[in-house]
């Protein structure tokens, strides 16, 4: 069967050109004429292409690699074959990354539903209240509410609903199917396909008769560079805001409850849950299906290990992992003991010396 390729090798770029993009150094003034197409890893990178190493590990791979440049740190241009150019950067996993943006920047943001979709879909339902700036794109059955106000250059994707009131800024990419309710929503924000942002936090006190709901009329507020993942909750505020602060990432089908304040520069990775009222500070970092507890707060820089159980707060600039999570090098040396033990013990049957 042939193969489908969603998204096309760039037509060219001269390898001086990406050298002085990136910031990075041309190691040999000589290869500036190469011309790049695409990136790869380095197990399958052929000519045109640009990969990165970031250990010595990967010297057995490069030895059969066919890339035509390499981006790499100082340190590490001793393993790169000669028939290979090198492009010297001090993060060259970030440089890779500016590379990637490069060669293929409609795969920065979620695709359009239809190769024709500029302009607003006769097909779209918008409020003639709603304010839309010049450039804004609407594709089918997206459904814009009553003084909805819609920045220049964003995107609303196929079927996504943005309700009343709501604000959304400047190129922003709102996918098919996502949802976003009581929010204001800053510049350059993407929001993936399912997403759910503004919808009733969970609030209910005990009462003689069961369950009483407890009104949520806050609102989420989400600054500029803010990318949230597909299928990812944001519950909006109680009485206060949750708020995202600028340039966070949060990766898909992450759970944050409402009042919760989350810094600038924050990572979060799939399946964590935040409850409510809780606070990371800036450039924090959360591992996959970490959980953690409302109403503590998380120290700026804090990073959080994967399948974690944060029941407390965390002081700014630690590592932490384990259940009930505490810092990492007392969770590793329990791990290591506890492993140790077991296989130290007897088996069932086994004879005493």
């Amino acid at each position: 069967m042939e193969q489908t390729c969603f998204f096309l090798p760039h037509d060219g770029v001269k390898l001086s050109e990406l050298a002085q993009y990136l910031g990075a150094e041309l190691a040999d003034p000589t290869n500036a004429n190469i011309v790049i197409h695409s990136v790869a890893p380095v197990s399958r990178a052929k000519e045109g292409d640009v990969c990165y190493v970031i250990s010595k590990k990967s010297k057995d791979e490069l030895s059969s690699c066919r890339a035509s440049a390499v981006i790499c740190s100082a340190g590490l241009q001793s393993i790169v074959p000669s028939h290979i150019a090198v492009l010297v950067s001090k993060n060259a996993h970030a440089a890779f990354a500016m590379a990637g943006g490069f060669l293929y920047p409609t795969a920065l943001q979620p695709l359009p539903t239809l190769s024709q979709s500029a302009g607003i879909s006769d097909r779209a339902a918008i409020d003639p209240t709603a304010k839309l700036e010049k450039n804004v794109a609407v594709e089918p059955f997206a459904v814009i509410g009553a003084d909805a106000e819609i920045g220049e250059g964003t995107r609303i994707g196929a079927g996504a609903v943005i309700g009343p009131g709501v604000k959304i800024g400047r190129s922003c990419s709102i996918a098919a199917g996502s949802s976003v309710l009581c929010a204001l929503v800053g510049n350059g924000v993407i929001i993936h396909n399912g997403a759910r942002i503004g919808q009733d936090g969970f609030g209910y006190a005990p009462g003689q008769r069961g369950m009483i709901k407890i009104v949520q009329i806050g609102r989420v507020i989400i600054q500029d560079h803010v990318e949230i993942g597909a299928n990812t909750t944001i519950d909006r505020g109680t009485m206060d805001d949750t708020v995202i602060g600028e340039g966070t990432k949060i990766d898909n089908q992450v759970q944050i409850g409402h009042n919760v304040r989350i810094g600038r520069h924050c990572a979060i990775v799939s399946q964590v849950g935040i409850a409510g009222s809780t606070v990371l500070g800036d450039g924090v970092q959360v591992g996959g299906q970490a959980g953690l507890n409302g109403h503590i707060t998380i120290g700026a820089g804090v990073q959080i290990a994967a399948k974690s159980g944060v029941v407390a707060d965390i002081p700014a600039g630690e590592r932490y992992g384990g259940l009930p999570a505490r810092p990492i090098n007392d969770f590793l040396r329990e791990v290591a003991t506890v492993m140790t033990r077991a296989a130290g013990a007897k088996k069932p049957g086994e004879k005493n010396d």
